[in-house]
């Protein structure tokens, strides 16, 4: 999310400014503006890769760590009419 906030700088990149005697000319390369908006997203997705990596492979040590348990539990009452309510 961090990065949305990034790509505006990113793109001023593409902005060449040239500035002879009495002007200043700003022009925009959309090639540049492209091939930057390319990199930034290329970089997104191998972000998410590394992230979804990481979170499979702790998953597994979890797994391997508690392995399977069984519970078993036994609930008996003697039932012998006195249940403790005595009035």
């Amino acid at each position: 999310m961090r990065i949305l906030f990034a790509i505006p700088l990113l793109l001023l990149g593409a902005c060449q400014v040239s500035k002879d005697d009495n002007s200043t000319t700003v022009s925009f390369n959309q090639d540049v503006a492209e091939n930057t908006a390319a990199d930034i997203g290329n970089t997104a997705e191998n972000i998410g890769g590394m992230i979804a990596n990481d979170v499979d492979q702790a998953a597994d040590k979890v797994q391997n760590k508690v392995g399977n348990v069984d519970v078993d539990v036994n609930v008996s009452r003697d039932n012998d009419g006195h249940d403790g309510n005595h009035q």
